[in-house]
């Protein structure tokens, strides 16, 4: 029998794997964040499946849960919001079980971030404007960020800047980023992306938070801060340019 950690993707149920499906529907024990699934993505289950919510339960709690299907011969579907190799809590799990001797595997899914930019309709990259895309996250009441990822030393890089996490710490994150991006920095921050919540703020450094204030946004939002966001004029990637006959 097997855990089966699944990215849910970021909101949508027809934006899983056709993989994911496949295990969620042969899967009699789901476990899932009912912060961030949606009963549309549990309706994948098959009927009659055991639904467990794990929004209140700490990882000890979780673990028994997995580990208790596992020693009655079920596999288990673990339901992970966005993709499971960011801030999925998947390292702290797995290691539990493996302590266990309970087998497990992992099935990608749709990050937030990238469902954000297609909602937008960018590249998070563009030639000669930006190549590097720095995820990260800000600290409030979570667990500590180490000291050489900080957000005004991240800032110096002027990449493309996704910051999860941190919808409710929007000021301090305008004040760290302002130095190095400057003002009019163009910022999206998209909410519930694909979700029928969905909502999609655009404007600069300088009045972003207000609008996040205004939208009483608390949860589920990624922010992106870059040129990319409203460039126009940039260069040809040389991997696509014309080439002489």
């Amino acid at each position: 029998m097997t855990v089966h950690f699944i990215g849910a993707g970021p909101g949508a149920a027809d934006l899983l794997t056709v993989r994911a499906v496949r295990l969620l529907g042969a899967a009699p024990v789901c476990l899932y964040a009912g912060t961030y699934i949606t009963s549309d993505v549990l309706a994948h289950c098959p009927p009659g499946a055991d639904l467990v919510d794990t929004a209140h339960l700490d990882l000890d709690q979780i673990t028994a849960h997995l580990v208790r299907a596992d020693a009655a011969g079920l596999d288990v579907a673990r339901l992970c919001s966005g993709d499971p190799s960011i801030y999925s809590a998947l390292a702290e799990q797995t290691r539990r079980l493996d302590a266990a001797g309970v087998p497990w595997d992992v099935t990608p899914g749709v990050p937030a971030y990238a469902a954000a930019a297609a909602i937008l309709g960018r590249e998070l990259t563009a030639p000669e404007l930006s190549q590097t895309i720095i995820l990260t996250r800000a600290q409030a009441r979570s667990t500590k960020m180490p000291e050489t990822e900080a957000l005004p030393l991240l800032a110096r890089s002027r990449a493309t800047l996704v910051l999860h996490l941190a919808i409710t710490r929007i000021r301090q994150v305008v004040a760290d980023l302002v130095p190095e991006y400057g003002q009019d920095a163009p910022v999206a921050v998209v909410a519930n992306a694909s979700a029928p919540s969905e909502l999609v703020l655009r404007g600069t450094l300088a009045d972003i938070a207000d609008q996040v204030e205004a939208a009483g946004l608390r949860q589920a939002a990624v922010i992106i801060v870059g040129n990319t966001l409203g460039a126009k004029h940039f260069a040809d990637s040389h991997l696509y340019a014309t080439r002489p006959r």
